[in-house]
């Protein structure tokens, strides 16, 4: 049985529809270690995927005492508790965001730029340390036909007029189907950290050009000023069986399922 926290939220909720032996774990918001540690024990779960966080990174760097009790203490304490227990926790692509060189950029060296990448980045470290077994997903910019956040996928579909990505920057961008069709998977994944989502060779700006012709929106593809690589080589995971579709392939799917194209 697999617990998932952060159960009705974008990953999670998707992870809930899709895997069968997914449970919701209740939310842990204002909950103490003890609390925590009661769910957990209580649930029988074999499997906890963790997905529960403040993802916003200008909310954390207006509140970081909020983000580090969400993105490090929690995360902690579930750790703590899992106790023989496969433990999977989302991290992100940010923890690469203060890196000079190009990319794709693989899982041996990080260096955050903000303190949502700062705190993601701590979070891996106190969780290995106290279960080296656990599994660190630096997931991509996922999207989904969802209104309740922006993402990649809703940002295109909602422009009016034109959007702007630069020719210079390279980003995977992930389908969030794909994501909680990996679940199972992720779940042998051997301990440590794992870059995890879609690849491509392609820039953000040509990756888009191609997807606004694809579903036939009538908007202008702007070439922005070069913004700072998220890039991030695979390999790890693909090595261990984690696959995913290519970015541009996983766009063609999440339209394809929505019904913008046949």
């Amino acid at each position: 049985m697999m617990l998932v926290t952060g159960a009705g939220g974008f990953v999670g909720g998707k992870i809930m529809q899709i895997c069968k032996d997914a449970v919701a774990c209740p939310s842990l918001q204002g909950l103490c270690e003890e609390q925590i540690k009661r769910i957990v024990e209580q649930s029988n779960a074999d499997v906890i995927i963790h997905t529960a966080a403040i993802s916003d990174i200008g909310v954390c760097g207006a509140n970081p005492e909020a983000s580090y009790l969400a993105n490090v203490q929690i995360p902690v304490w579930i750790a703590k508790a899992a106790k023989g227990r496969k433990l999977v926790c989302f991290s992100s692509d940010q923890v690469y965001s203060g890196l000079e060189q190009d990319g794709p950029y693989t899982e041996d060296t990080v260096k955050p730029a903000n303190i949502y990448a700062q705190h993601k980045i701590e979070m891996e470290q106190r969780v290995l340390d106290i279960d080296p077994d656990a599994v660190m997903l630096r997931a991509q910019w996922m999207y989904d036909w969802y209104t309740r956040r922006g993402n990649y996928f809703m940002n295109i579909l909602n422009a009016k007029d034109s959007v702007a990505f630069s020719s210079q920057q390279y980003r995977g961008v992930t389908y969030v189907k794909e994501v909680a069709e990996n679940m199972e998977k992720a779940a042998l994944l051997p301990g440590g950290a794992y870059n995890f989502g879609s690849e491509t060779t392609k820039s953000i700006y040509e990756i888009t050009k191609e997807f606004v012709a694809l579903i036939g929106k009538n908007i202008a593809v702007e070439d922005a000023p070069p913004r700072h690589n998220l890039w991030t080589d695979c390999t790890k995971a693909k090595k261990c069986g984690v696959t995913f579709k290519s970015v541009e392939d996983g766009l063609k799917d999440c339209a394809r399922d929505y019904k913008l194209i046949k």
